[in-house]
């Protein structure tokens, strides 16, 4: 089986979002996907089969203090408004494509952090029901600007904290050979987390959290390494940017949005015979 591994990493998303486009142009499929922050809330559109839609409405709403702004963040604990970003865009202004999402047979999972163990849960979703929709909100909450996610059993934040790159999933559940989509560069380490000290006094009440959070760094890195030695095996595919993309995580100007955009375009288009022989498509 054929696996799809996208990355987070906030508006650098819109990087996947070029490559995506770009597969879904050529007809590329893939058995099962898995998509962690924004890459679940930007993937999720390979499964409804639906081009360019990330792109549209982040250039038109980008900018809307709904979306995402200072003021939502102080008037709901949410820098991105959990209304209308989860449920107005994809219902109403710029709807997806249920019935197709539904009825697609690719499998499609996101991941988030259970702040009480600190651990990584994934989810599969099945017709984007309110269900569903709560976790893709969870695994893009980003902790400091975000409010706890609660869903079910479990209170879970973003799902970067503890599997940005969450290769080891899809291996996990039989996917041989997996394309996998990142949004850094080669050579990429990160580093520790500046903001460790406001959240040790944020989130004390979830010290397993904390815990997470604190070596988040390490299993990142950890992570690429893994995804680096599955593409020498020759088990794995990886599209990144030739180097940083010089966009910020909370990006919205139109036009740092599509540069970004068409840099995974390019990147994608750049490699696509290569891609498609590793996929067994020609």
């Amino acid at each position: 089986m054929n696996g799809l591994v996208l990355e987070g990493g906030a508006m650098r998303g819109m990087f996947t979002c070029g490559v995506l486009d770009v597969f879904m142009e050529n007809n590329i499929s893939f058995d099962g996907a898995v998509g962690i922050s924004a890459g679940a809330c930007f993937g999720c559109n390979i499964k409804s089969k639906q081009p360019q839609r990330a792109l549209r409405y982040n250039l038109k709403y980008g900018t809307d203090p709904r979306y995402m702004s200072v003021r939502s963040l102080l008037k709901t604990g949410d820098l991105y408004g959990a209304k209308f970003c989860y449920h107005t865009i994809p219902k109403d202004l710029d709807p997806l494509d249920f019935d197709t999402f539904k009825n697609n047979p690719m499998k499609f999972y996101a991941g988030a952090t259970d702040v009480e163990t600190g651990k990584i849960v994934f989810h599969e979703f099945t017709d984007m029901n309110d269900t569903d929709i709560e976790w893709m909100r969870a695994s893009a909450s980003m902790p400091l600007v975000s409010r706890i996610v609660e869903v079910g059993k479990y209170k879970l934040l973003d799902g970067g904290i503890t599997a940005s790159v969450p290769l080891a999933f899809m291996q996990k559940l039989g996917y041989e050979k997996n394309v996998v989509v990142m949004t850094q560069p080669e050579g990429y380490i990160k580093e520790k987390n500046p903001t460790m000290p406001i959240a040790r006094i944020v989130l004390r009440k979830y010290p397993k959290l904390i815990a997470a959070m604190s070596k988040r760094h390490i299993v990142y890195n950890k992570e690429v390494r893994i995804a680096n030695e599955a593409e020498k095996a020759g088990n794995a595919f990886i599209i990144r940017p030739e180097c940083s993309l010089g966009i910020k995580r909370t990006e919205n100007r139109p036009h740092e949005l599509v540069r970004v955009y068409e840099l995974g375009r390019n990147a994608a288009l750049l490699r696509l015979d290569e891609l498609k022989k590793f996929l067994g498509a020609v």
